[in-house]
């Protein structure tokens, strides 16, 4: 039962991790004007992911300097996710 449990956790966190890298890469592209916000579908696409990712990110916002254009929120999340997968559920669970 826990490893189960350890599962569904584990593929939650990989839906979120990919959520977020999309969100980077598409903005990106709004940013470059290859893709343009003007589109039904790409808007939303952005409002649908923003709205997935704001109630993670608006935390870390609180806490983090504000550094202008440059948004690290998403990098901190995708560590954050990162050090959960590897260095704390694994003992939690005893998979050790």
């Amino acid at each position: 039962m826990a490893y189960a449990l350890y599962q569904i956790i584990i593929i939650l966190l990989d839906v979120l991790w990919w959520i977020i890298i999309i969100q980077a890469i598409m903005s990106w592209l709004i940013a470059f004007n290859v893709i343009n916000t003007y589109s039904d579908f790409v808007r939303t696409i952005m409002v649908a992911l923003d709205r997935m990712t704001a109630p993670i990110y608006n935390p870390i916002r609180k806490v983090m300097p504000d550094l202008g254009a440059l948004d690290l929120t998403p990098m901190v999340v995708l560590l954050a996710i990162l050090i959960i997968r590897q260095a704390v559920l694994p003992p939690l669970f005893g998979l050790v």
